[in-house]
């Protein structure tokens, strides 16, 4: 019972913590306004975190805002998988039903995984996408709830938050950018030690420019008299708020206990130690109270009273009195739902259970498992498996635990929480040598696994294996991202597999280890693929021999692709209709369409592409058909057919945000952003770009985005952002996994970056390697581009003197590598004749015969800018021709190529057209635009002397004056010396100076042109 004095354990005066207040307050004014706000509270325990989140949270619901609170929630130290977000979801839902169901529609299975109230969780797919697709729809779920209604989302005790809470959570503070909505959440900084789970979160979370952190500091003096004040009711005394001040050190919740210490005559009797502090209110319960207390001490963050009464094993009356006596002592409080309790404090819940002795808490696990397993509505629904499991783990009983702890991991892969279901996979491999031999010999792998496919047994009524847990283990850390654990988890089984053979089992081991070593950029993953080959050659067909093929022929697709890879496709296919395997079918038959297209047969390969996503689709394998969208597009823009391909991509890039296929979605963009710039529809390609660089789960594609930027911006002349984003595409790639279609367009935009800039030495330095690694079939598509810019820095190049050292092999390696790759559809045979065309052209020995059949190839394709460049081309060779109709037909064809340029803003292909036509004395527009006064003229030099001697400047001969002006040398020679005679100077170096001096050219007037 409490003492006379009546005295309150909260202040009833708000204290302090101005400056934060107007902080959430101005964060809740964004959101209304549209603008989500991601806000994050630290303080040490105690501070008063829980206090000002309960303060703005009422401000907030009086100007009409939908508060959901939702707490990372403790029990026996395993953190409930996305507790805090089932909690705040619920109270979403039962404050806007209507706009939660409307915002939910279509997809409560996927959303039953963080919501149990929406129904059963679908089957669904479980790969390393499940858990981005989840959160996909998580975030889209809160934009569209929070399109009308403003809407405060708290997640507190984020030091408590499972690992699957705090990559959600993440993932909403990086890509929320819709909605009137504010999500904050807390965390303990006394906590968060160097080794703290959540560290690398906060310091992720730091970088980010749209995520606000508040540090709530300790009370000052005066902050603390006040709220003693508030407590006491009364005015106290300043010798006792100095010792109360001093012993807290300014922790709101310290100066609470201490003042009500002080006002119930213990003072006297305390230790210096604040944990004792807290317990002293403990040892002034009644004995019944007391034990109640500890019952709920080990019961979790929260613990219903039905579970408590069937654990405490009191009379009813017994009970109540004893609760009666925690919560009036301010001990424990009534949940909001009021069907439990917890402590008001976790740090009072935390002393009391440091308090307990290691066989008293073994002992009230037990018996809070046995109470579950004999009434398992005592506890929510969707928490009773984990804590079931968790109970029986801590009461240290292993023939109970193990099926425990095994039936919760079945749970946490469910809701696609792979990492915690890898802790609780983990601990039943430490459970297993210790549970009895009856016990294991009951468990079956259908009910508990399901990665391994069941090859040559029936998982009906063949015991579950060691071997089995850890093939799931090791998927879960491969789903989750903790790949290093997955690692040693397959090596493990490899070594135990070395000592009992079985090669199907192993096979499938290497196969995941091949993908872990790509996704760790520890290899490419291709000698563990041929060890899983070799393993499985010469057996009859099953599930994992046909997993072998399909994942080797996907493998060589994208990186060797040839007769061996189409083989394996059409193995794999084979043998997963065989056996039924119909994902690693339809897998199959996708990548054999890609084959079969890039073999040479692209009719026969897009139908099968086409039906494979129609099947997809029909049969719900939505991740199959976003692979598909992703698949068959890019097969048509092999072939030439980017508009065909763009409709699509549009249609993908709807299915996979409908269904949360982030990766599939950021490959669609990509190429989509390529098949926009083909087409002549530069600024759509670049948004396509940039969606490609925020939206994917994985690095690949947005590297690939990255890439698509960095292209725009070498055609538009921007090189330092081509560098910058050429440097972001090489950072998402890596370097431990080359691909073709990854290192050919780098080396393209690297040598066109160089050319640009007369590096050509460094030009060829990016063109080597891709030569000396030879064109596979297959990589036409990436190896034509890539050819032809070398050929045109070449051809570019022609007239420098830096240039000249190795420029007859180079052209003889472009000549030789041209001639391995295909020119099978009428996009790549252009490709090709431009190509030759450009090589003639470094030499000097192009004419208009030679451009001719180019411009006329490229008008037959929808590709405007490439039909503007061969253009300008032609007209340069017919100006070099002579003749009236030659200068008739190269004025027509610079016009059009100057418009395109203009319209796409292609500056170098515009600067190049306008210097050509400059040289030829040509006139582009229909009438001349009076310009500034030329300083030329004051010095009395023609327009031709102004262009001869800009030429000299730029260190040209005679020779290459006449070459670029179309004139004869002599005639060169002869303004030359009228230039030296009207400057007054004795030699080509004074009248560059002169000319620099004068300001009469701003840049090099005849800068290479940048290739496209």
């Amino acid at each position: 019972m409490l003492g006379p004095v009546e005295t309150r354990s909260v202040s009833p005066v708000f204290v302090g913590r101005t400056d934060e207040l107007d902080t959430l307050n101005d964060a809740l004014a964004r959101a209304a306004a549209a603008e989500p706000q991601a806000l994050l509270l630290g303080g040490e325990a105690g501070v008063g975190k829980t206090r000002l989140v309960e303060e703005f949270a009422t401000a907030a619901a009086r100007l009409a805002a939908v508060v959901a609170v939702g707490g990372c929630v403790e029990i026996g130290a395993d953190g409930l998988p996305f507790a805090p977000f089932s909690t705040a979801l619920r109270a979403l839902r039962d404050a806007l039903p209507e706009e939660f169901a409307a915002a939910a529609a279509g997809q409560e299975e996927e959303l039953a995984r963080l919501l149990p109230d929406l129904g059963e969780a679908g089957a669904g797919r479980h790969d390393e996408q499940g858990m981005a697709r989840l959160f996909e729809l998580t975030a889209r779920l809160l934009e569209r709830v929070a399109a009308e209604h403003t809407v405060v989302l708290v997640l507190e005790d984020l030091h408590w938050a499972d690992a699957s809470t705090r990559h959600l959570l993440a993932y909403l503070f990086r890509t929320l950018r819709a909605g009137r909505l504010l999500v904050l959440a807390t965390y303990r900084s006394d906590d968060i030690h160097r080794r703290h789970p959540l560290r690398p979160l906060l310091a992720e979370l730091d970088r980010l420019r749209t995520v606000r952190r508040i540090e709530l500091a300790r009370f000052t003096r005066e902050e603390a008299c006040r709220q003693i004040a508030g407590i006491l009711a009364a005015e106290p005394d300043p010798a006792q708020v100095d010792e109360i001040y001093e012993r807290s050190d300014g922790n709101a919740f310290f100066i609470e206990e201490l003042a009500v210490a002080a006002a119930e005559g213990n003072c006297t009797g305390l230790t210096d130690s604040l944990r004792d502090l807290l317990l002293v209110r403990v040892e002034a319960l009644p004995e019944s109270a007391q034990r109640v207390a500890r019952i709920v001490a080990e019961g979790g963050s929260t613990v219903e009273y039905r579970l408590i009464a069937a654990v405490a094993r009191l009379t009813e009356d017994d009970l109540i009195e004893a609760l009666r006596a925690a919560v009036g002592a301010n001990l424990l409080t009534a949940t909001r739902a009021g069907d439990g309790y917890r402590f008001r404090h976790s740090l009072v819940r935390e002393a009391v259970a440091d308090d307990l002795l290691p066989g008293e808490r073994s002992r009230l696990n037990r018996r809070y498992a046995e109470a579950l397993e004999a009434d398992p509505a005592l506890v929510p629904a969707d928490a009773r498996v984990m804590r079931l499991a968790s109970y029986w783990y801590h009461a240290h009983d292993a023939a109970k635990a193990l099926p425990a702890v095994l039936a919760a991991a079945v749970v946490a892969r469910r809701r696609h929480a792979y990492t915690e279901q890898l802790g609780l996979l983990e601990r039943a491999m430490e459970l297993w040598d210790s549970a009895p031999q009856e016990v294991r010999s009951a468990l079956r792998p259908v009910d508990y696994t399901e990665v391994y496919p069941p090859c040559g047994c029936d998982p009906a009524t063949t015991p579950l294996r060691y071997l089995d847990l850890m093939a799931e283990a090791a998927v879960a850390g491969r789903f989750g991202g903790e790949r290093e654990r997955a690692l040693k988890i397959t090596k493990r089984a490899l070594r135990l597999l070395e000592e009992e053979p079985d090669p199907l089992r192993a096979a499938w081991f290497w196969v995941q280890r091949s993908r872990l070593v790509q996704a760790l950029a520890r290899g490419d993953g291709w000698r563990e693929l041929g060890t899983a080959q070799d393993l499985v050659r010469g057996l009859p067909p099953s599930e994992v021999h046909a997993e072998v093929l399909a994942v080797a022929a996907n493998w060589s697709m994208q990186r060797r692709p040839g007769p061996e890879a189409l083989a394996a496709a059409e193995r794999a296919v084979e043998y997963a209709g065989m056996v039924g395997a119909r994902e690693t079918e339809l897998h199959a038959r996708l990548t054999l369409g890609g084959l079969t297209v890039e073999s040479g047969d692209p009719e026969a390969g897009l139908a099968q592409m086409r039906q494979v996503l129609r099947e997809t689709r029909a049969e719900g394998m939505h991740h199959v058909a976003g692979r598909a969208y992703v698949n068959l597009p890019t097969a048509l823009q092999s072939v030439g057919r980017d508009r065909e391909a763009v409709p699509l991509l549009r249609e993908g890039i709807e299915f996979c945000r409908g269904y949360g296929l982030l990766d599939s979605g950021a490959w669609a963009w990509g190429n989509l952003s390529e098949a926009l710039y083909s087409l002549g529809q530069w600024e759509e390609a670049a948004e396509a770009a940039a969606h490609a660089t925020r939206v994917g789960h994985s690095a690949k594609p947005r590297g690939a985005g990255a890439v698509r930027l960095a292209h725009l911006a070498l055609a538009r002349g921007d090189l330092a952002e081509a560098g910058r984003q050429l440097a972001a595409a090489r950072a998402w790639y890596g370097t431990h996994d080359p691909m073709p279609q990854q290192l050919l367009p780098l080396a393209r935009i690297t040598l066109g970056v160089a050319a640009a800039d007369g590096r050509i030495a460094d030009a060829r330095a990016a063109l080597l390697p891709a030569l000396d690694a030879g064109f596979p079939p297959g990589t036409h598509r990436w190896g034509w581009p890539l050819l032809l810019a070398a050929a045109t820095a070449e051809a570019d190049a022609r007239t420098l003197p830096a240039a000249r050292p190795g420029r007859a092999e180079i052209l003889d390696r472009l000549s030789a590598a041209g001639r391995t790759l295909t020119t099978g559809v009428p996009l790549w045979h252009a490709y090709d004749q431009w190509t030759r065309a450009e090589l003639l052209r470094a030499e000097g020995r192009d004419t208009a015969c030679t451009w001719s059949p180019v411009v006329t190839a490229f008008e037959c394709l929808d590709r405007p800018y490439d039909l503007a460049r061969v253009r300008h081309r032609l007209a340069g060779a017919l100006l070099a021709e002579g003749g009236d109709d030659e200068r008739d037909r190269a004025v027509e064809l610079l016009r059009l190529a100057a418009a395109v340029a203009a319209h796409l803003g292609a500056r170098p292909l515009a600067d190049a057209v306008a210097r050509l036509a400059q040289r030829a004395r040509l006139t582009l527009t229909r009438a001349a635009r009076p310009g500034p006064a030329d300083p030329a003229a004051a010095l009395g030099l023609t327009s031709r002397e102004r262009d001869v001697l800009g030429l000299v400047a730029a260190g040209r001969t005679n020779r290459q004056i006449a070459e670029e002006l179309f004139i004869s040398p002599k005639t060169a020679s002869v303004h030359v010396s009228n230039i030296l005679s009207k400057l007054g100077v004795s030699g080509r170096g004074e009248a560059a100076a002169v000319a620099h001096r004068l300001g009469l050219f701003t840049a090099g007037p005849l800068a290479a042109e940048t290739p496209g």
